[in-house]
């Protein structure tokens, strides 16, 4: 009995590994379950047998995805005192990482609009975006008429799509990238 849930369990991760692929490289909407079994060496009715719908297996893969690929740790960011500094460490960071999961992220991201379940599973994402913005508004003097453009060049500056205009469609070096929008967002502050 033992030796069975085991080969079970090794069949569910192969499924997932194979999902976890094909989502990279050809994207959640253009991955079918077909595909995903072939790919895990798998029946169709094994894989359903083990992810019955769409969101079961996107949360499968999501979650191995993300346990393989953690985002920057926020805590960190949160002990520099210097806000310059801290701004400068984060989108180094963010930016190193984006580098690492562009293809993942640029598919899934694509698949947004078209797959209501993604949006849902990229509120984690949104989430902790959100949080990495506050973080870098903590410690700064804010002009109260530019608070709101700050918050809004800060989410810009944290966005995937900004990283990727910059990187790919710009060809600018990460540092070169953090450093435009660091001073962007002197800028604005000013």
């Amino acid at each position: 009995m033992k030796r069975r849930a085991e080969l079970e369990q090794q069949t569910k991760l192969r499924i997932t590994k194979s999902a976890v692929a094909l989502h990279g490289s050809l994207g959640p909407s253009r991955t079918s379950f077909s595909a995903i079994a072939e790919h895990a060496g798998v029946r169709r009715s094994t894989l359903y047998r083990h992810f019955p719908d769409e969101l079961a297996l996107f949360t499968a893969c999501t979650n191995h995805w993300l346990a393989t690929n953690p985002f920057p740790d926020l805590a960190p960011w949160s002990a520099i005192g210097d806000v310059d500094e801290r701004l400068r460490t984060a989108l180094t960071e963010l930016y190193a990482y984006y580098r690492r999961a562009q293809r993942m992220l640029s598919n899934v991201l694509r698949d947004e609009e078209t797959m209501p379940f993604i949006k849902h599973m990229l509120g984690g994402y949104r989430r902790y975006l959100s949080i990495a913005r506050d973080t870098l508004l903590q410690g700064r003097d804010l002009k109260r008429p530019a608070t709101a453009r700050v918050h809004a060049v800060l989410g810009h500056a944290l966005s995937f799509n900004t990283w990727r205009s910059f990187a790919i469609e710009q060809g600018l070096a990460d540092h070169t990238s953090v450093e435009l929008m660091c001073l962007l967002v002197t800028a604005v502050n000013a």
